[in-house]
């Protein structure tokens, strides 16, 4: 199966500028965990909750600190025709838990928990394995 047939399309993004208590907000409005940045038009990072707790609060930053201050600024992406199973095999040994797919212009996003959705587990935990190793881009102890 292609990863275009289990990803998010509509996407909501956040600009670089935004506060961190804007972004906690949009996140608690859609229920989601990471916000792709976008600076016009052009994807040039993500936010992950764990972010702003990991690199903005717990470094001492101020809810209105910048999304920019803790965001990840290089970013994992798949493409849509890409089958699942490689993306579940990327995520682990990227040790991340979303995708967005950067066809020249955002389209879309997966996450770990879509490909749980799409119901297969066996490859939904040989990529939770992967994520769950010690270390990868959002280990408490990486620095920004």
């Amino acid at each position: 199966m292609r990863i275009g047939k289990v990803m998010h399309r509509d996407v909501q993004i956040i600009g670089p500028k935004e506060s961190l208590r804007n972004a906690a907000a949009l996140m608690k409005k859609l229920d989601a965990g990471a916000l792709p940045v976008s600076e016009h038009d052009k994807l040039i990072g993500m936010i992950t909750d764990r972010d702003i707790a990991i690199r903005g609060i717990a470094e001492g930053k101020r809810p209105d600190a910048t999304v920019q201050d803790v965001m990840s600024r290089e970013v994992k992406y798949c493409f849509e025709d890409e089958e699942v199973a490689h993306v579940v095999e990327n995520m682990a040994e990227l040790q991340v838990r979303r995708f967005p797919n950067p066809d020249k212009r955002l389209v879309g996003i997966v996450s770990l928990g879509d490909l749980a959705i799409q119901g297969s587990l066996p490859k939904t935990a040989r990529a939770l394995h992967g994520i769950s190793q010690p270390g990868g881009q959002h280990n408490q102890s990486d620095a920004a």
